[in-house]
């Protein structure tokens, strides 16, 4: 597991990099996948469930260790998902050197690592101690706590960057400690084996997060609306575009296209849009809240307040690159004519 380092699927749930998921391969027979296909399945699932169960029980600095051991050997591997690493990260740092590249690459996984390692201990750890690791680097959170004040929605777009977990962790649990109702809106695909999805769904509901499926439409739709209407709080990984319906945008100098999710949700609702990167700290979290994109009126709002949410990602990865985990494709020009990335 640790050596794998399987990139995680936007806006939730993980997406192994072997593509065994979110697919069905060609060939699928009628009323399921192929023999094949489900064993794989049914592998990946086992392998989630004991990551899970192992790295609960074993000390943290072997554990911590053997992770970080799997990030320098895929990092000097070079496979697939660290090629794709590096090229999105050269677009991050142009200026750095091939040794310096290297050097971010490695750090780049070190902090991938630290996420998963991080993700399976999770549902053991205390929800005030991570609020105490993380409350005193939540940057930028003005705007934030006066809208919460004001009984207006948030919407908040983020990258894959840092442990977007705890940060939602932290999240809930200042909702709680203001006296508001502890909890915000998430969306994730749906993968299969059904058994691995609900394992996920299931650790981070068990965080306070109410996740639901992109798959099921209208119906994900009013709970992103449910909640906004309701004065909560909606959270999106918004770096890449899964669906192919996304807004074109520059992103750091570079087509590329993004989801119109928060934009549009901001424009239907009049909840505040703010971008945020999740980080590390040597000990801890940092959450860095940047100003509030605003979404006007009229047929282009949607589209420029996405590519306002571009702009501020490209200079907030650039603050910690490391910590953003870009392992498949983003810009226009690294996907297929098909419109699938190179995994």
């Amino acid at each position: 597991m640790t050596a794998r380092l399987e990139p995680p699927h936007a806006g939730g749930p993980p997406e192994p990099v072997s593509g065994r998921i979110l697919s069905p391969p060609d060939g699928t027979a009628p009323g399921g996948a192929p023999r094949a296909a489900r064993f794989a399945e049914r592998i990946t699932d086992a392998e989630y469930a004991a990551g899970w169960r192992l790295v609960q029980v074993l000390p943290q600095g072997p554990a911590l260790g053997a992770f970080r051991l799997g990030a320098d050997l895929a990092a000097r591997r070079g496979g697939a998902g660290v090629r794709r690493l590096r090229a999105n990260l050269a677009r991050v740092v142009p200026s750095a050197s091939p040794a310096e590249l290297d050097a971010l690459v490695r750090d780049g996984m070190r902090s991938y690592a630290r996420y998963w390692w991080e993700m399976f201990r999770l549902p053991r750890m205390d929800p005030a101690e991570i609020h105490a690791r993380t409350d005193p680097f939540v940057i930028g959170s003005g705007p934030f706590f006066e809208a919460l004040d004001a009984g207006r929605p948030v919407v908040f777009a983020v990258p894959h960057s840092g442990n977007w977990d705890t940060a939602g962790v932290w999240l809930v649990e200042m909702l709680r400690r203001r006296g508001l109702l502890p909890a915000f809106t998430t969306v994730a695909q749906r993968l299969r084996p059904e058994s691995l999805y609900r394992r996920f769904v299931d650790y981070r509901e068990s965080l306070g997060f109410e996740v639901v499926a992109a798959e099921d439409g209208s119906a994900a739709y009013r709970a992103l609306i449910r909640r906004l209407r309701g004065g909560g709080v909606v959270c999106l990984v918004a770096d890449r575009d899964v669906t192919a319906t996304g807004v074109e945008v520059q992103f750091l100098g570079e087509p590329a296209r993004l989801p119109a999710g928060p934009a549009r949700l901001a424009a239907l609702t009049g909840a505040l849009l703010v971008p945020a990167y999740p980080r590390f700290t040597p000990d801890g979290w940092l959450l860095r809240m940047a100003e509030p994109v605003p979404v006007g009126r009229g047929a282009d709002a949607v589209a420029k307040a996405t590519q306002d949410v571009a702009d501020t990602f490209g200079r907030l990865i650039a603050e910690a690159p490391a910590d953003w985990h870009a392992l498949q494709p983003i810009w226009t020009a690294d996907h297929t004519p098909r419109g699938e990335g190179v995994r």
